[in-house]
């Protein structure tokens, strides 16, 4: 029996099993996931963090991608040596000034982004644009970049997507 596997990226300044990840994970548990998450801190460089993954990710058959903010960046980035079976994306860092041109193409895997209205640190308009380019489902809701207010929609949204997936 193939073990499913959720694999998280926390954002720039975040960590491994922060409020979100932490929700999330229950919610994969609870789906019959094995969950992990990647520990980024004290590694700046984008491209870093996506060796980081792809090499973490090595032991996992077709995980499930989960990304917030940097994090959704890198795991698009690393999508594309993993094979992952989805992506899930919360405020990915997406077309950021003077980094455009190293927004990753997606995988072809299923593909969700949720993105909050008041997002002062990367603008919807990213997820906007992103999701309009590649035809992938995006989800905006009420919420700043951090959405801790929100983790009961970003929950609810994430169950949808890893049922899809089975």
């Amino acid at each position: 029996m193939t073990v499913r596997t959720v694999v998280f990226s926390h954002g720039k300044d975040g960590d491994p099993w922060g409020s979100k990840i932490v929700a999330m994970a229950e919610v994969a548990r609870a789906e019959g996931y094995h969950v992990e998450s990647v520990d980024y801190r004290g590694i700046d460089d984008p491209q870093a963090r996506v060796h980081k993954l792809m090499e973490f990710a090595k032991q996992f058959s077709t995980p499930v991608l989960v990304g917030s903010s940097l994090g959704g960046h890198v795991a698009t980035a690393a999508a594309h040596f993993i094979t992952p079976k989805g992506l899930f994306l919360l405020a990915p860092a997406f077309y950021m000034p003077g980094f455009e041109q190293h927004t990753p193409r997606p995988p072809a895997c299923p593909i969700s982004i949720v993105h909050g209205w008041q997002d002062d640190i990367v603008p919807v308009e990213n997820s906007l644009r992103y999701a309009r380019e590649y035809q992938v489902t995006l989800q905006v809701i009420n919420a700043d970049h951090r959405m801790l207010q929100h983790i009961p929609w970003i929950v609810a949204y994430f169950n949808v997507f890893l049922q899809r997936l089975t």
